[in-house]
């Protein structure tokens, strides 16, 4: 096997050749070579109290120092001595061609023992340099080199071997034996600090895995994509999984294009297109540093090549200054390091005047210029520093002091990790951490606090100061001629969207426009509040502006969203990208149908590889189609009770997608569903298929296990703690927030025994309870459930149970006795929040959906919709037929009158507090719903409805047949 050794330094280049002991994993002396003991430079101190248990009596007398100090100071190199000591004490001989040695054994390694021996060889490694290191006989190029030329050989071995198997096996159609050298064409760039030669003691390695599709024919190309993807993931397993021995890297493939919805591994065609389309300033930057390291080298460069004009652009890049900025301000806020520099907690990487600052510095020098100068287009940070100071671009004292800084910020940073091999970039928050990093340095505790402010400051200072000088702002253009409040116009040159250069430049040519169309709607003022709400909470403006410009109507579009529906605009601002649905071509289309999300829901999560990602993505997806749904809603495009049926497609597609991907996750532990699985029951709104934009999704996940007692995996389980447990990932799954926020709010209240019973309920508990100690209210609940998913054979017993109990003969008496009973506990309990309430309250809807149950149960009606209900009612007698078509009349109106505001704000709306533009898409709905004019007095309108649904429904109770 042919190995890539990275030589980064005039040392290890002069190691040209290692005699035959060297290549049988032996150190070998070289002509040149000088030992350990001869490099050796300084000692670190080694505080009183501290010491190491770690034998080292075999060593030479002038090494025992500084490997005493090495064990007593770091537990994880007394570890790395304690293991791999007597390698050590034959490579301090020749150092560098020790290391070569152990690189090149990479090569050698049987499958069997590859990953043993991989683990083997990064302890030797990392034992090496840090001694080396500690030492001062090796600089920081050597040392970050030496992991770096050992992760190259590790990437390459692992590979390779996954490679091998999979043709040996016949999985890489068309495929040889003499193809395992190249990987089958796949390529492997490094990136990042690996793509550099810098990777630290604890690093971890990005990776970017491609291929090229035209190594195989087209009928074979989607068993060869699988089988590299499998390639991938094996490689990765073989060095980043935790075993006996240890990990080799932790391997981070995460900064190919677009990861959630992308394949470990894909296609070089498929990347380019990404970065020619979608390509965003960081990965420029990114790329940067990116180099192939394993698999077919000519592969990967020629696929840097082509993406050349991408990350070089032609021109002077100075937009660049900004997106940089942009970036480190995100990563401040994310990782609240945006405060003064105090030293205990200090991140040496990301906290500022840290190692990322002077990254970015070089990086954004070289993205403005080195798409006119080749020269600039160098990995090392400190050869770019160098280079851009010969050129011009940064003065050489600058470079010069940033260099040393590096220097020093890179040594902190392989102390802070040689501790406990923890990846840290934080400064000890005791004095005892200080006290050992600061003897680790040799430095006096005091000077070494010192020079840590002295040095983070100067990098702070010089570094903002290239990042916060920005061109001067173009003038403001002319008002239009209306009455706007100035001071609100004044105040948005400070909100986060407009804060960079270009977003600000875009909407300044964009905003007569805006202003203008603002001015055109009803209340001019109460728009602009509206629109200011919004562009306050936009979090970046470019996209979103730059869409604008490009698509005028958008403009009055999004001006309805922001007057009408805050919910919406502020999903809109945190989402602006779903605008490019808008303009795209099926965004007004029709409803697809509940089957048709499924299938497109299932294939983004299958194209996933790890359950977070797939959980994020679900979100994102759903959040797409929600925003969908109210924008039509909003412009007219549909009516309330078709919304309420696409929010409940929308719900049950999630739920049909997502619970096999939660089971397999779980399966993976505790072994797939004992028994015949689960199904999930939506009871209320979901199960009679009507939700608003805001509903929770009620449930009950009915299990049966037949006669299987304990699931069949690694750590199994009873079935009854299985469910439990499954239906708790369940809910976690759709309601826990993360990066896209949560999916849904799941309750689970409506189950047997409430909330003192289990979250799952067997097929035959469920049955007995049902027959035989269901209060009335949950027979009630019953005529609203339907099975939204899981298998269709336990989903037709269900089913089955449900009607069968919902036919049985009532007492007629004590069912209305008993409705009414809990209608005025719920009235009890919370009163309307005036008018426009149109939830709570007596004649409102949850008082028609008590009744149209009252009514299903009476009539043995095992349909769950609420109109089917109320006929039932009038079927046995509880209400006559034109009371029953006033009543389903009123129910659409007051469902309507809900749906809207529920797309409105999550809290009943006060008529008082409405905009003209939000009252008038209520009266829209509303006469939409009712099929009348109601006017302009959506009160006197809703409190007659009530009124007359409230008659109905209490007449109905007593048992009186009203004509």
């Amino acid at each position: 096997m042919t190995m890539y050794f990275n030589a980064l330094n005039s040392e290890s280049q002069a190691i040209k050749a290692v005699d035959p002991a060297a290549a049988a994993g032996q150190p070998a002396q070289t002509m040149t070579e000088k030992t350990l003991s001869q490099l050796i430079t300084r000692t670190p101190r080694i505080p009183d109290g501290t010491g190491s248990d770690v034998a080292l009596d075999e060593f030479a007398a002038d090494l025992r120092p500084l490997l005493g100090a090495a064990a007593a100071l770091a537990p994880y190199l007394a570890g790395l001595l304690a293991k791999e000591g007597a390698w050590l004490n034959e490579a301090v001989e020749a150092p560098q061609a020790a290391l070569a040695a152990e690189i090149a054994r990479t090569g050698s390694l049987a499958p069997e023992a590859l990953a043993a021996g991989l683990r083997q060889g990064k302890r030797r490694v990392a034992l090496l340099s840090a001694v080396a290191d500690l030492g001062g006989a090796w600089s920081l190029e050597q040392v970050t080199g030496a992991l770096t030329d050992y992760a190259d050989a590790a990437c390459a071995a692992a590979l390779q071997s996954a490679i091998a198997a999979l043709i040996r096996r016949g999985k890489l159609p068309g495929l040889s034996e003499d193809d395992i050298e190249t990987a089958g064409g796949m390529t492997v760039l490094a990136m990042g600090k690996m793509g550099a030669g810098e990777l630290n003691y604890s690093s971890d390695i990005d990776l970017i895995c491609l291929f090229d599709e035209n190594r195989y024919d087209i009928s074979d190309f989607q068993e060869a994509r699988a089988g590299l993807i499998k390639a991938t993931r094996q490689m990765s397993a073989t060095l980043s999984e935790i075993t006996g021995e240890g990990y080799v890297f932790r391997t981070d493939l995460r900064l190919r294009p677009d990861p959630a919805v992308t394949p470990v591994c894909m296609g070089i065609e498929a990347a380019e297109r990404y970065y020619e389309s979608l390509g965003r300033t960081w990965e420029r930057a990114a790329y940067i540093k990116a180099r192939p390291a394993a698999g077919d080298r000519s592969v990967g460069e020629a696929f840097l090549e082509t993406l050349r004009p991408f990350v070089w652009r032609r021109h002077l890049d100075f937009a660049a200054i900004q997106d940089a900025h942009d970036m480190r301000l995100a990563i401040r806020s994310h990782k609240g390091l945006g405060g003064p520099i105090t030293l205990p907690g200090h991140n040496m990487k990301l906290g500022r005047g840290g190692i990322r600052e002077i990254e970015f510095f070089t990086q954004t020098r070289q993205l403005i210029a080195g798409g006119r100068d080749p020269e600039l287009r160098v990995r090392p940070t400190k050869q770019a520093l160098a280079t851009l100071a010969r050129k011009g671009w940064v003065p050489q004292a600058d470079a010069d002091v940033l260099s040393d800084h590096y220097t020093f910020h890179r040594t902190v940073e392989h102390r802070l990790q040689m501790v406990q091999d923890a990846q840290t970039h934080s400064l000890p928050p005791t004095d005892e951490g200080f006290a050992r990093i600061a003897a680790m340095m040799d430095m006096d505790v005091a000077d070494f606090r010192r020079t840590l402010t002295d040095r983070l400051s100067a990098v702070h200072q010089l570094t903002e100061g290239f990042f916060t000088a920005g061109p001067l702002t173009r003038p403001a253009p002319a008002i239009p001629d209306h009455a706007f409040d100035t001071t609100i116009l004044d105040r948005w040159p400070g909100y986060p969207a407009l804060r960079s250069t270009r977003a600000s430049e875009i909407f300044e040519r964009l905003k007569p426009e805006l202003l203008s169309r603002l001015a055109r709607s009803d209340r001019p003022d109460e728009a602009l509040l509206a629109f200011d709400r919004f562009l306050a909470g936009l979090p970046a403006g470019v996209q979103l502006f730059s869409l604008l410009r490009s698509n005028p109507q958008l403009a009055d579009l999004l001006i309805r969203i922001v007057t009408v529906s805050p919910m919406l605009a502020e999903y809109l601002s945190r989402n602006a990208q779903v605008l490019d649905a808008v303009i795209g071509g099926d965004f007004f289309s029709d409803w697809p149908e509940e089957a048709v999300l499924v299938a497109a829901l299932r294939e983004r999560l299958e194209a996933l590889d790890d359950y977070e990602s797939q959980l994020d993505t679900a979100r994102g997806w759903s959040r797409e189609w929600h925003f969908r749904i109210g924008v039509h809603l909003l412009q007219g495009l549909i009516d309330a009770a078709e919304a309420g049926r696409q929010y409940a497609d929308l719900a049950r597609a999630v739920l049909v997608a997502l619970k096999p991907v939660v089971e397999e996750e779980f399966a993976r532990r505790h072994g797939p569903p004992p028994g015949e699985g689960a199904v999930i029951l939506g009871m209320g709104s979901l199960g009679a298929a009507r939700l608003t934009a805001q509903s929770d999704l009620d449930m009950i996940v009915i299990y049966d296990p037949r006669d299987v007692e304990t699931s069949d995996g690694r750590r199994p389980l009873a079935a009854r703690l299985y469910y439990a447990r499954l239906t708790q990932a369940l809910i976690t799954a759709l309601s826990a927030p993360m990066a896209q926020g949560r999916l849904y709010e799941v309750d689970l209240r409506l189950r047997p025994s409430g909330n003192q019973g289990p979250v799952a309920t067997s097929l035959a508990a469920f049955d007995s309870y049902q027959r035989t100690q269901a209060w009335v209210w949950e027979h009630l609940a019953l005529s609203r459930a339907r099975v939204v998913a899981g298998p269709a054979p336990l989903s037709g017993r269900v089913e089955e149970l449900r009607t069968d109990i919902l036919s049985a003969t009532r007492d007629r008496d004590a069912i209305l006795r008993e409705t009414a009973e809990m209608r005025g506990r719920i009235a009890a309990a919370k009163a309307p929040e005036g008018l426009l309430d149109a939830k709570i309250g007596a004649g409102r809807l949850q008082d028609i959906e008590l009744f149209a149950q009252a009514g299903a149960l009476l009539g043995a009606y095992s349909d769950c919709d609420v109109a089917g209900g109320i006929t039932a009612a009038a079927r046995a007698g509880l209400i006559g037929t034109r009371d029953a078509q006033t009543l389903i009349g009123a129910y659409e109106a007051i469902w309507a009158l809900q749906a809207a505001s529920r797309l409105i704000s999550a809290q009943p709306l006060q008529a008082d507090t409405l905009g003209d533009a939000t009252q008038a898409f209520l009266l829209r709905v509303m006469n939409k719903a009712c099929e009348t004019d109601i006017g302009s007095d959506l009160e006197t309108y809703m409190g007659a409805l009530y009124a007359d649904a409230e008659r109905i429904i209490s007449a109905g109770l007593k048992g009186a047949e009203v004509s």
